[in-house]
C-alpha cells in the first residue's frame, strides 16, 4: 500500500501535529512489534493496555506515522496524527483505501462457519481470478480495516470475513469494505448474550448489505430456518442454497468414503457437477454451494470452481484430522457455538471403527441462553451415537445433563480443567477410537490436542489427514 500522511489526515479527520504531510507510509500497524519503516502505527486503547505507551519505541523501530487520541501538542520529525479515536479512524482510513479499487468484494458472515466459506469462495474464485482473502479470520472492527491495506492492483476479486458480536458493528464493517456480493451462512445464538435474540443477530448481520448497488446479491442459505424465511423479502437479489428443491444451487446424492465427502451441484439453466470435498461434514456440503453459487455469479464455469475446491484443506484448529497410533484426533478447537458443536458431532459419528469420544467445553458469550444451549449440545451427542462423553467447563456440565436425558447410561465425565481432560483421555483411548475436541476459544482447548499429539510419545506416528 501506499498512502500520503496527508491523505490519511484527511481520510480520518485527523490534524497533524507535526511531521511532512508528503510522508509516504507504506504499511499499517497495531502492534508495535510489527512495526517496518515506513509504517502507520495505529496505538489502541483497550480494558488492560493502551498502546499508546509504545509509539516512540514504534517510531525508534521506524514508524513513519503514527495516530494518537492522548497528544494535542507535539514537536518531532516523524508524523503525529491527533484523532478523537484512533480506532475509528484505523476504520475511516482503510475505507479511504478500500476505494481505490473497483474489484468485486464479497463479504462473508453468519453464525458459525465463516472462515471455511470464505476459504471455500476464495478457492472457487481462484480458478478464475487473482484473489485477496481474509487471513485467517480477522474479521473485526480490527482485523477487517487491516485486511483493507492487503488490497493491491494485482488483485481481481476479494472474499473477506465479517463478524460481529454487538449492535452497530456491522453496519461499520460494511463502511469499510463496501463487498457488493455478500453471503450468510446460517443464523443461531452465538453472540446472543449481546445481541439478546435472533431477530436482533439477523437485522444485525443483513447491515452487510448497507452499500449494496445495482447487481449485488445476498447469498443465503435455504437450509437454515431463518434466513430461508427471507424469500421474497430482501428487497434485492437473493440466491438460495441447500439441500431445499426450491433452492437455486442445490446439493444432491450427497455420500461420504473414508475423509471425503461427494456430491452433485445443480443449479439453474447449468449442468451438474460433481464436487468431492477432502473432508467431512454437511456444513462444508453448505459452505461448498455458497462458493459454487458465488463463483458462477462471478463467471467462473461451475466445473473449474468444483474442481478447485477439491484443493480445499482445513485452516488449524478446524476440523483438521490427525491420526495418532490407529486413534483419529477431530482438532476443532478454534471456537465453538451450538450450531458449530452440533456439526462436528456430525462429523464424529461418522467415524465407526471404534468408540467415538467427544470433548466439549464451554462455549461462551450465550447469556441466559447458555445453560439451554449447552444442554441441547448434550442432547445431540447422544442422539449422534457419542459413546464416552468428556465436559470441561462449569457450562459444560449441562451438555452431560443433556446427553443423559436421552441415554441414562451413557458415559460422561466432568472435568474443570483441560489438563485434566487430556489426562483422562491418554488413559483409556485405544485403536479405532475417534476422539472430537471442541470448546470456544477462550476455553483453550487445543490444549488437549497438543497433549493427544504427543501421545504416546515414545512409539507411533502424528500424521494429518490427506
Amino acid at each position: 500500500m501506499e498512502m500520503t500522511v496527508r491523505e490519511i489526515v484527511a481520510a480520518c479527520g485527523g490534524k497533524l501535529l507535526c511531521g511532512d504531510p508528503d510522508t509516504m507510509v507504506t504499511s499499517v500497524v497495531t502492534d508495535s512489534r510489527k512495526v517496518t519503516d515506513g509504517s502507520l502505527f495505529v496505538p489502541l486503547k483497550g480494558e488492560k493496555a493502551d498502546a499508546h505507551t509504545f509509539l516512540h519505541a514504534a517510531f525508534a523501530s521506524g514508524a513513519a506515522a503514527a495516530l494518537t487520541q492522548e497528544h494535542t501538542r507535539m514537536e518531532a520529525e516523524e508524523a503525529w496524527i491527533a484523532v478523537d479515536s484512533t480506532q475509528l479512524a484505523l476504520q475511516h482510513i482503510a475505507a479511504a483505501y478500500r476505494q481505490r479499487f473497483s474489484i468485486p468484494v464479497v463479504g462473508i458472515t453468519g453464525s458459525a462457519g465463516k472462515t471455511t466459506t470464505k476459504e471455500m469462495t476464495a478457492l472457487a474464485l481462484s480458478a478464475g481470478y487473482k484473489v485477496m482473502k481474509t487471513g485467517g479470520n480477522h474479521n473485526s472492527q480490527i482485523g477487517l480495516p487491516l485486511m483493507m491495506f492487503q488490497f493491491s492492483r494485482e488483485h481481481e476479486a476479494a472474499v473477506v470475513e465479517m463478524g460481529i458480536s454487538d449492535f452497530g458493528e456491522m453496519a461499520r464493517l460494511a463502511q469499510v469494505a463496501e463487498p457488493k456480493y455478500a453471503v450468510m451462512t446460517n443464523l443461531g445464538i452465538t453472540h446472543i448474550g449481546q445481541l439478546k435474540t435472533q431477530e436482533n443477530i439477523l437485522r444485525e448481520k443483513l447491515h452487510i448489505t448497507d452499500r449494496f448497488t445495482q447487481g449485488s446479491v445476498l447469498f443465503l442459505n435455504g437450509d437454515d430456518p431463518m434466513l430461508a424465511g427471507l424469500r421474497g423479502k430482501t428487497g434485492y437479489e437473493a440466491v438460495f442454497y441447500g439441500t431445499a428443491p426450491w433452492c437455486d444451487f442445490r446439493a444432491e446424492g450427497i455420500t461420504v468414503q473414508g475423509e471425503t465427502t461427494a456430491f452433485r451441484c445443480l443449479a439453474p439453466g447449468r449442468e451438474s457437477v460433481e464436487v468431492i470435498l477432502p473432508v467431512l461434514g454437511m456444513h462444508h456440503v453448505l459452505d461448498a454451494l455458497a462458493a459454487l453459487a458465488v463463483a458462477e455469479r462471478l463467471g467462473v464455469p461451475l466445473d473449474r470452481a468444483a474442481a478447485a475446491l477439491g484443493d480445499y484443506r482445513p485452516l488449524a484448529m478446524r476440523q483438521q484430522i490427525y491420526h495418532v497410533n490407529e486413534v483419529a484426533v477431530i482438532d476443532d478447537s478454534y471456537n465453538s457455538s451450538p450450531g458449530a458443536a452440533k456439526s462436528s458431532l456430525s462429523v464424529l459419528a461418522g467415524f465407526r471403527a471404534g468408540r467415538r469420544v467427544a470433548v466439549l467445553a464451554d462455549m461462551l458469550e450465550l447469556g441466559e441462553y447458555s445453560r439451554q444451549a449447552h444442554f441441547e449440545v448434550g442432547v445431540c451427542a447422544a442422539e449422534s451415537g457419542v459413546d464416552i462423553l468428556l465436559t470441561v467447563g462449569p457450562e459444560a456440565k449441562a451438555v452431560a445433563e443433556g446427553a443423559r436425558s436421552v441415554r441414562s447410561g451413557i458415559d460422561c465425565r466432568v472435568f474443570d480443567h483441560n489438563r485434566q481432560a487430556a489426562a483422562e483421555l491418554k488413559s483409556f483411548l485405544s485403536p479405532g477410537d475417534a476422539v472430537l475436541v471442541k470448546g470456544s476459544r477462550g476455553m483453550h482447548t487445543d490444549e488437549i490436542v497438543r497433549a493427544l499429539l504427543q501421545f504416546p510419545a515414545s512409539v507411533g506416528t502424528v500424521r494429518p489427514a490427506q
